[in-house]
């Protein structure tokens, strides 16, 4: 659906709008979204400001994946629009293609676009500009361009596909991202050798579920197809972190893949949810594996890395997860002693076969989440409790959000947590590994490598 609907001219109507201020919601896909739509923007001669009350134009990108979430942007956006009425306001990301009609609610002389719909923001700021509101909530990616990516610190995210194959009962996502569409190996290259060659050493490749990168492209190359692309052709010192996949999508040419990780440029980092212990449950979430071929999966990464890291997702509480159901997640849990684990609570989303089931306590979910969290807890600092004493080579790579400190990055993307130095960014480092949390290791002093 695209439309250009009338609206209310605001006090700014006919003066040409140069800044504008951007705020965004969610994942490295949304984050990748406002970056395309900053630089449509810059390339037009806007500048971008710190604080909405100096800008023209308010963008705000948002994220549909859980209920708390979209509740805080709901009440930003009414907060926003109180404070600063005369401003032009343009909403993006999944919110507003999973629920365009809340969004029109809460700013209803907005523009509003799709996630697919970014590359139109010119549109939607000229459309307000002439007394009007443009809102698209179809239309195809265009992939095939990618704006110039910024680096943050040492850091660049390089979104490679958006869309999966999947239909599974709790996710909104598929109603917002839905359908596969893959950037070309060229392009993807193109920009990480910019990328490489301006200082970027951490390579970050995202997307929905990137298990299922090129299978819209003509002769559908795979992951590991584009991951040893970018190895052959782009020389330098920097390292590949591959995001998240989903297990059945990458377990046919798992083999394939695990081999282009023997380059030392690849992180040993994988991203593979589980969300259940329960063939039941599983079966619920139509998640299309069982227990003992994620099982079987986790085996054959770790007969190749032992020591690489698996980061998992899990959520306790959707419908039908019994009791019995949640135990058996917790015993899969500490048996496969995930390096990694993101739990969350089971959020209801509109639209999702899992709103119309009988639903969890939510009491018993806050119980759940308290168990798992502590046993994952435990196993995550037994596990960076090894470390401890031990001197490690790391790639510092960020700022991190403590003050005052920066993140380097084992090659089984292990963080450390150290002293900040300006002139450490995006080396390699020696340090003593001090202590560990059950989310990172920390030492108070470091020394370059060799």
């Amino acid at each position: 659906m695209e439309a250009e609907i009338p609206g209310q001219a605001g006090r700014r109507a006919g003066k040409p709008s140069r800044t504008y201020y951007l705020e965004v919601y969610g994942c490295s896909l949304s984050e990748f979204d406002a970056l395309i739509m900053a630089s449509r923007l810059e390339e037009a001669g806007y500048r971008r400001v710190a604080r909405p009350e100096d800008a023209d134009v308010i963008l705000v990108n948002t994220c549909a994946v859980r209920l708390d979430t979209e509740q805080r942007i709901a009440e930003r956006l009414e907060k926003l629009r109180l404070q600063l009425p005369d401003r032009k306001y343009v909403v993006a990301g999944c919110l507003v293609k999973a629920r365009p009609g809340l969004v029109a609610r809460l700013v209803p002389e907005a523009s509003l676009l799709a996630p697919q719909a970014v590359e139109r923001v010119l549109d939607a700021v000229d459309a307000l500009e002439s007394g009007r509101r443009l809102v698209v909530l179809d239309g195809r990616r265009d992939t095939r361009s990618m704006p110039q990516l910024p680096i943050t610190d040492a850091v660049v995210t390089v979104m490679i596909q958006e869309g999966c194959l999947g239909d599974c009962s709790f996710c909104i996502t598929k109603v917002a991202r839905r359908q596969v569409r893959s950037y070309s190996p060229r392009v993807i290259v193109e920009r990480v050798r910019e990328a490489v060659e301006k200082g970027a050493r951490e390579i970050r490749l995202t997307g929905t579920d990137v298990a299922v990168y090129g299978v819209d492209l003509p002769g559908k190359p795979n992951l590991a197809d584009l991951v040893a692309a970018i190895l052959e052709k782009v020389e330098g010192d920097y390292r590949i972190r591959v995001g998240m996949m989903t297990p059945d999508q990458v377990e046919p040419y798992l083999d394939s893949l695990l081999d282009v990780y023997r380059d030392e440029r690849v992180y040993k980092y994988f991203h593979l949810p589980v969300q259940s212990g329960d063939d039941e449950v599983l079966k619920i979430m139509k998640r299309n594996y069982t227990v003992s071929e994620y099982k079987a999966i986790h085996r054959r990464i770790k007969s190749r890395f032992p020591d690489a890291m698996i980061a998992t997702d899990i959520i306790v509480g959707h419908p039908g997860e019994t009791w019995e159901a949640f135990w058996n997640t917790v015993r899969l849990v500490e048996e496969l002693r995930f390096e990694k684990v993101h739990l969350a609570q089971y959020s209801l989303r509109p639209h999702t076969e899992a709103a119309s089931m009988e639903q969890v306590p939510d009491s018993v979910k806050k119980e759940r989440s308290r168990i798992l969290g502590k046993i994952v807890a435990e196993i995550g600092l037994e596990i960076n409790g090894s470390y401890v004493g031990r001197r490690v080579r790391a790639l510092v790579t960020e700022r991190s959000w403590r003050e005052g400190s920066m993140t380097g990055r084992l090659d089984n993307y292990t963080p450390i947590i150290l002293p900040y130095e300006e002139r450490a960014m995006g080396r390699w480092v020696y340090a003593e590994v001090e202590e560990a949390t059950f989310f990172d290791l920390r030492s108070s002093k470091f020394e370059p490598a060799p």
